[in-house]
């Protein structure tokens, strides 16, 4: 069933004239604007008082931090000197090669600049950001099935795909792997956690976002082709995926004991 429901699709989402809009791109546009809608909801519903235009602000610069920091850092670790060579390629971000990992550290940088700016609290505004980012993550990875890209090992299960860069033979869907565990299961941890009464203090969710999306991604890895330039690293035990989510999950564990030692309320701006 995947396999006709992949071949059935088009990565042009549409096309007018000498415009041509990709279901990747969609998926970021999309993805931001519902993440800013959580944002606001979630906030709204613990009666923190942030303005519209403000998170607008926020999620524009989250954005374009994510997208500096996921391309530098698919330039530098995924790269394999390529880009060395043809310095201009950096720039061809129609070319694909992006980073989740530099993202996410592009992401908080560019939203902390934001928030000094408008004397926002970091640490709350990141966990409203991390309860909406599942959805993001989710249209991004259907995006990257549908453009087939980053596909998993050969399968013989009934869900395998052949996907036509990927030679003739059905592989893991990783894709909608990692659409599963890192935009539906997180999100809906997401929504329980921040259902809670009282509300967890500032940290643990962002906390929980890492340390889940660096497990997730860890076992993703394990059926998921590793980039042809690099392949398996020290000896065919490891991924550079899996190798760059190894550190979430320590950071994350450790931001989520933080912030329950630290006990700080939610608030949203910095007080004079």
């Amino acid at each position: 069933m995947l396999n006709e429901l992949y071949h059935s699709l088009d990565p042009v989402a549409f096309s007018w004239g000498p415009i041509t809009i990709y279901w990747y791109g969609l998926a970021y546009i999309v993805g931001s604007i519902l993440t800013a809608i959580v944002m606001y909801r979630t906030q709204r519903r613990w009666k923190l008082g942030v303005s519209l235009e403000d998170l607008v602000t926020v999620v524009t610069g989250v954005v374009l931090g994510l997208i500096v920091g996921a391309r530098l850092f698919y330039v530098v670790f995924y790269g394999a000197g390529y880009y060395l060579e043809n310095p201009l390629e950096i720039f061809a971000l129609n070319h694909g090669g992006m980073s989740f990992h530099g993202g996410l550290v592009g992401g908080i940088v560019g939203g902390a600049l934001v928030c000094r700016l408008y004397r926002l609290s970091v640490w709350t505004i990141a966990d409203l950001a991390v309860i909406g980012a599942p959805a993001a993550l989710f249209l991004g990875r259907c995006a990257n099935f549908v453009n087939g890209e980053l596909w998993g090992k050969p399968t013989d299960l009934p869900w395998g795909v052949v996907f036509e860069s990927g030679g003739d033979i059905a592989r893991h869907p990783s894709q909608l792997y990692e659409a599963l565990l890192e935009g539906v299961v997180l999100f809906c941890i997401m929504q329980v956690l921040s259902r809670r009464t009282p509300i967890p203090p500032q940290g643990t969710f962002m906390g929980v976002f890492v340390a889940w999306y660096g497990v997730a991604r860890i076992l993703v890895e394990f059926v998921r082709v590793p980039d042809a330039q690099l392949g398996y690293l020290f000896g065919g035990v490891i991924t550079m995926g899996q190798l760059l989510s190894l550190p979430l999950v320590v950071i994350g564990v450790a931001l989520i004991a933080y912030a329950q030692r630290a006990d700080r309320p939610q608030r949203a701006y910095i007080e004079e």
